[in-house]
């Protein structure tokens, strides 16, 4: 650890076009976080969300910091490494987190859920602007257009009845998509560090739960709170452990190797994960309405993922563009990235 942060690697590119490996953490990726619906529902009956909030950031640093001891790796100490695990932390936590939770104490989740499904979209445009190697494209853009489709049709056009009111909590639920596009962008700063995914996840959460605590203490009082039930502490560490601690160890490994721009396409697949689960589990019954709608997010998956176009292009004989990509994806010079 230490040669890392004396000797950080350079910037290096990512893919533009996924492995099926890393689709596949995107995938389990979108099953944790699908979870955590589940979990907060069973623990928000006993604890106020800004203590869920703290809870869940607070033990999974804690579960993570086991884990590093364990396997031996040490924390970094490099003061400007701690500024971005804090830098990194307020934009991936504590303003969304908190965006998130008081918005939808005024909208339907089903709401919160599409506006948080914007998170592509402003990721693309973000990462045009703040990066060399995440350019905005016709196809990416298409596809991220696909996918909010599909996430609207999924949950169903009745939610839609309430755009327009409470419109503040709206702005709130919109403004946290907003942070996580920019955390994403942020973050790619860790891999150029040389700090590993498992230390870079254990930071974050630990400065988002030192972050958190004096507003935890001044909102809620959570001396003031009776024990919550065993049931409730279970979900909790559900919580923490599998949607948080393990979920950012596979987030910024994505992130280093995938980019935030396609990272951020988890955003898509949480409702399908929750609707499957939900079958799978609860014995949900599927309607056409989410099938249509995960229709439309694999066309939105796959338009971004450009293979399928390229597939195209090359069956049509245009080549020109499959050329310029392969020579833009092996020169560093041109596929160099640069962070906020």
């Amino acid at each position: 650890m230490r040669q890392s942060e004396n000797h950080p690697s350079p910037s290096v590119s990512v893919h533009r076009t996924m492995t099926p490996l890393e689709w596949g953490l995107l995938v389990a990726l979108s099953v944790l976080w699908g979870g955590s619906f589940f979990f907060t529902g069973v623990a928000i009956r006993e604890l106020p969300p800004l203590t869920i909030v703290f809870l869940r950031v607070a033990l999974a640093a804690a579960i993570l910091l086991v884990v590093l001891k364990a396997i031996g790796l040490a924390m970094p100490k490099n003061r400007s490494v701690w500024l971005a695990f804090f830098g990194m932390g307020f934009l991936n936590n504590v303003v969304p987190f908190c965006l998130i939770v008081w918005g939808q104490t005024h909208i339907a989740s089903g709401l919160a859920s599409i506006l948080n499904a914007t998170t592509p979209l402003f990721t693309v445009v973000v990462a045009h602007g703040l990066t060399a190697d995440e350019k905005m494209t016709g196809g990416r853009l298409a596809g991220v257009l696909f996918g909010l489709v599909g996430v609207v049709v999924m949950i169903g056009p009745a939610v839609l009845d309430t755009f327009g009111t409470n419109v503040l909590a709206q702005l709130a639920v919109l403004g946290a998509a907003v942070s996580y596009a920019f955390a994403g962008i942020y973050g790619r700063r860790f891999k150029r560090m040389g700090v590993p995914a498992l230390a870079t996840a254990t930071g974050q959460v630990s400065a988002s739960a030192i972050m958190l605590l004096p507003v935890v203490l001044v909102a809620d009082q959570p001396w003031t709170l009776p024990m919550p039930h065993p049931t409730t502490w279970a979900a909790m560490l559900g919580i923490a452990a599998l949607s948080t601690a393990l979920a950012y160890v596979l987030y910024f490994r994505l992130l280093a190797s995938a980019g935030a721009t396609n990272l951020l396409l988890v955003t898509f697949l949480i409702p399908v994960s929750a609707v499957v689960l939900g079958s799978l589990v609860l014995g949900e019954t599927l309607q056409a309405k989410h099938f249509a709608g995960m229709a439309c997010i694999g066309l939105g998956l796959a338009a971004i993922d450009g293979r399928i176009m390229a597939r195209l292009r090359a069956e049509t004989g245009s080549t020109t563009d499959a050329t310029n990509v392969s020579a833009t994806q092996s020169d560093p010079a041109v596929y160099q990235g640069r962070d906020i």
